[in-house]
């Protein structure tokens, strides 16, 4: 079973052995059309973005205005309505899916975490790249090679514990970190 969620930020738990923790929110969300293979149409409700294909959807399902996007999910709802959570309750494991905080164009000292030049001595080589190629063969740039670009804002993966889930109020404690930044929307799957 799949589930949206936002992350509120991170915190520690009280006791001996003081463990980082992720909290999670789950975003409310209305199942508005079940598939065959168990997938499901959700909506849910992000900013105020609003247009034609928008409201044909909110027709069409008869949505309130605030469920402005749409995701396909696997559910555990056999029929549209109120998206399921009662099996994160005997959940132990969790997939938990973000975009990484995007940095934009960033140099390869901290892209790549390369050491640099030295700081002093009139050395004029602090924190650029240096050297990126051989002589007349092969003349060129080798596909791969560390440089400066993009960085960041990328899906990443991971696997978490729960250590607590509170069904009313529809936050999960995880385990560790998760990527992103906190009030960013990722997605999370049961793997246990």
């Amino acid at each position: 079973m799949e589930f949206l969620v936002e992350k509120i930020g991170m915190s520690r738990t009280v006791g001996a052995p003081s463990v980082p923790v992720t909290l999670l929110k789950i975003v409310g969300a209305k199942v508005c059309q079940v598939f065959e293979d168990g997938k499901a149409l959700v909506a849910y409700s992000k900013g105020k973005q609003f247009n034609k294909a928008i409201e044909g959807q909110q027709k069409k399902y008869n949505l309130s205005k605030e469920f402005n996007h749409f995701a396909t999910l696997l559910v555990a709802n056999k029929e549209a309505g109120d998206i399921d959570l009662s099996v994160l309750e005997g959940a132990k494991k969790l997939k938990v899916t973000f975009n990484t905080k995007g940095r934009g164009f960033t140099g390869a000292m901290k892209r790549w975490n390369f050491q640099g030049g030295p700081a002093a001595h009139g050395s004029r080589f602090h924190r650029r790249l240096g050297s990126i190629g051989n002589r007349e063969w092969p003349g060129r740039v080798q596909p791969g090679k560390k440089m400066a670009g993009h960085y960041g804002n990328e899906k990443v993966t991971g696997q978490n514990e729960i250590l607590s889930f509170d069904k009313e109020s529809g936050i999960l404690v995880l385990k560790g970190s998760v990527a992103g930044f906190s009030g960013a929307y990722g997605k999370i799957s049961i793997t246990k």
